[in-house]
């Protein structure tokens, strides 16, 4: 059985993903997950932050299911801040094997890898 917070991940990536097709990113979005209302409250703020470290790709070329990985991932590394950095990018990497293409996990691990380096720079 996997683990529970896995599940969780695996659970809020599958609604960002299905709510990237009908265009339902806006503050009249309720879902019952507190995470996810989360991150589409920020919605606008974590999509800057990661345009701003995926620069070879503008955000509307990112794969859909990148893109989710990628906005929960650097919700949990930029303002929720709960869980350590590393946790989170391995996490991240293992969802964008498990559910990306087969450049999907180097593309995550490359971005969130730059974000934690300008975090860790800040400190």
């Amino acid at each position: 059985m996997k683990d529970i917070r896995h599940q969780n991940r695996i659970n809020i990536i599958k609604k960002l993903f299905s709510l990237s097709f009908t265009n339902q990113q806006n503050d009249d979005t309720k879902v019952d997950n507190s995470v996810l209302n989360n991150i589409l409250k920020n919605n606008n703020k974590i999509e800057k932050i990661i345009s701003k470290y995926a620069t070879r790709y503008p955000i509307e070329k990112v794969s859909k299911i990148d893109l989710a990985i990628l906005k929960l991932s650097t919700y949990e590394l930029i303002i929720e801040k709960k869980n350590p950095p590393k946790v989170i990018i391995d996490e991240a990497v293992e969802l964008a094997k498990e559910y990306g293409n087969e450049r999907s996990y180097s593309f995550v691990n490359g971005v969130l890898g730059a974000i934690l380096k300008d975090i860790d720079n800040e400190k």
